[in-house]
């Protein structure tokens, strides 16, 4: 949990302007902000997982947060990538239920916690902002429903150039995107893909020679995110 004052204070700040807040009034915002609760993660370390209690909507403030299926073979199937302003867990909003998928933090992370009742109060005085929940729900779906269609339809090569997409985020600026850097090891990109290591590591070793990405100790620099698109494009 952070104490610093300064750093929460900036926190509640950011949370007040999360995505699904927006539109409200100062006096609201701030009014959310108070119920909530702040703490940090370092990069590798798990906010949930799959199958825990889950009883709170979190918002991310700052970092980066990758949500997955696990599998009994110690693969992950990837979901969504989270970035900050984002909120997820949001089915725990509705059910009070079990975790759906694991929360990883891909980066160091500060989220804000909000507990399923201080939300549902929110709610009831503010029904309209129910939409932006369904919103929500209705985006997580389509994520879920394409993620399972790529594994199951589309070749090693187009899964790929699609998750490493997701992970450097192809809503950025182009100029921004030209030397993205992807921190995933190829084995833990396979398990996100449903492939092998080996099978990654031929793929992106045919696309470093073809000046889409370069391959360092330790990350993936994807060069030419355009070259990817188009790949990804294929499966359309």
């Amino acid at each position: 949990m952070r104490q610093d004052s300064s750093a929460l204070g900036e926190a509640r700040h950011l949370l007040g302007n999360c995505a699904l807040f927006s539109g409200l009034s100062a006096d609201e915002r701030a009014a959310i902000a108070a119920r909530a609760r702040i703490r940090t993660f370092n990069a590798g370390e798990t906010i949930f997982a799959m199958g825990a209690p889950g009883d709170q909507l979190i918002a991310l403030l700052s970092g980066m947060i990758r949500i997955s299926i696990p599998s009994s073979e110690g693969k992950e199937l990837l979901l969504a990538i989270i970035r900050p302003g984002e909120v997820f867990g949001e089915l725990a909003v509705l059910d009070g239920k079990e975790r759906s998928a694991d929360a990883i933090a891909e980066k160091a992370c500060i989220v804000a916690i909000l507990n399923r009742h201080d939300i549902l109060s929110f709610f009831e005085r503010n029904p309209s902002r129910w939409l932006e929940v369904i919103k929500l729900l209705c985006e997580r779906l389509r994520q879920t429903d394409r993620a399972f269609a790529d594994v199951a339809l589309l070749e090693l090569p187009i899964r790929l150039a699609k998750v490493m997409l997701r992970i450097i985020n192809r809503e950025a600026k182009s100029e921004e995107a030209r030397q993205a850097k992807i921190q995933f090891s190829q084995r833990e990109l396979a398990n996100m893909v449903g492939g092998t290591r080996e099978s990654v590591n031929k793929c992106l070793r045919n696309w470093q020679r073809s000046g889409f990405v370069q391959i360092s100790e330790g990350s993936i620099i994807v060069t030419d995110p355009s070259a990817l698109e188009e790949l990804a494009e294929m499966s359309s």
